[in-house]
């Protein structure tokens, strides 16, 4: 490699470099920016700060709730049937997943049903889980369940059936039969897109659990944005969704993370390609 072409590497990278940060500043700074214009409209009467609150008092009440633990109560609840929600998700997707892979006629036979119940409205089986399972926190983790699971079950089969087809051919070749297959090429090939399945459903857990909240709790930041509703404590209500904005965005990014380093793991296992 030559010098000039070296220089202009780095050139680029430098390049790429300064637009992370700009595009990061100008994140940033418009989440200031609405967070000022908020505070000041609140403030000076643009808004009525009894019905959208102001980004100071939804920090006091934080910290007023905080003092005797009520709020991290709630947000433990809230995450706690979050996670299970999403690790019975990823489980029951991936063993559904490969048992479809396995046997074809019984993915051809289920798809239209799950094609269906993933196109059905969730909110409009919550009501009915009520009645099914009580008022409860299983009813919560159902709802979050069934939210998630049949994209889940649909996206993976389908990246199971996709894998390349001259890879299977070599483990057949090699004398290997199915789940040689699946432990050495269905499954490595796939983690990117489970990952990337984690990703979207981590969220759709939570907007799951937050629906069972609103139905069917006692505790919860579901739970908080009702009552605060019903009793006029808005305050309540805008710090619930300003601390679920928080958690959707670290999940997120913690998920993220993991995706990263799953994939500089695969490209230093495979410093070829």
């Amino acid at each position: 490699m030559t010098e000039s072409s070296v220089s202009s590497q780095k050139a680029y990278l430098n390049q790429l470099k300064r637009r992370k940060k700009q595009i990061l500043f100008f994140q940033i700074f418009i989440c200031f920016l609405f967070i000022f214009i908020w505070e000041l409209g609140a403030r000076v009467g643009w808004l009525n700060d009894f019905i959208f609150s102001s980004p100071s008092r939804i920090f006091f009440t934080f910290i007023h709730m905080a003092s005797d633990g009520t709020i991290f109560y709630h947000i433990g609840i809230t995450l706690f049937e979050t996670f299970l929600s999403f690790f019975i998700v990823l489980a029951a997707g991936i063993f559904l997943s490969i048992l479809l892979w396995w046997n074809r006629t019984i993915a051809a036979v289920l798809e239209p049903y799950l094609i269906t119940l993933n196109s059905l409205p969730k909110t409009a089986l919550a009501p009915i889980f009520i009645v099914w399972l009580g008022n409860n926190m299983k009813t919560i983790i159902v709802c979050a369940v069934s939210l998630a699971i049949f994209s889940t079950v649909i996206n993976l089969t389908t990246s199971f059936i996709q894998t390349d087809p001259d890879k299977l051919l070599l483990i057949q070749t090699l004398g290997g039969n199915r789940k040689d297959m699946l432990k050495k090429v269905i499954i490595p090939g796939s983690i990117p897109n489970i990952i990337s399945n984690m990703k979207v459903n981590i969220g759709l857990c939570l907007v799951g659990v937050i629906i069972g909240e609103f139905l069917s709790a006692n505790s919860g930041l579901g739970y908080l944005i009702v009552y605060g509703s019903q009793v006029f404590k808005l305050d309540w209500v805008l710090m619930s969704i300003v601390i679920l904005c928080v958690i959707a965005t670290a999940l997120y990014g913690f998920l993220g993370l993991i995706e990263k380093l799953v994939s500089g793991g695969r490209v230093r296992s495979h410093p070829s390609a």
